[in-house]
């Protein structure tokens, strides 16, 4: 490998449940064993069981959660209990979306948002 090389890397993008269900009752995608798989290609991006934190119920946000995307793996190491659209954290309960975080590669040179675009407007 040469000094100048890149290791490719890979972006992690939060998929609401929402889209998700749109993108496989069109058959532009599916889950297959914690791996979403787009129509017509091979890849399978990895995928983990998240929430979006979109607003705050009650309580002080001592966790910082407000606006964020959290795993449900992160959300335990909180101790934070996931409830339908909720997240309950000590005191604080949060509205949250549903959804998944999808690993998807990260081309060179190119922004995550301008990445973000492309992905949703032409493979899906």
């Amino acid at each position: 490998m040469t000094p100048d090389a890149k290791v490719p890397t890979t972006v992690k993008l939060f998929l609401p449940q929402t889209l998700l269900e749109e993108w496989t009752s069109s058959n532009k995608a599916d889950l297959v064993e914690h791996a979403l798989v787009v129509t017509g290609e091979t890849v399978q991006y990895p995928i983990e069981a998240a929430v979006h934190v979109t607003s705050l119920v009650s309580g002080p946000d001592e966790h910082q959660l407000l606006k964020k995307v959290k795993t449900d793996a992160q959300l335990a190491q909180l101790g934070a209990e996931r409830l339908a659209d909720s997240v309950v954290a000590g005191d604080t309960a949060y509205d949250v979306e549903s959804g998944y975080v999808v690993q998807v590669p990260d081309p060179p040179a190119v922004t995550e948002t301008a990445m973000l675009a492309d992905y949703l407007l032409n493979k899906i």
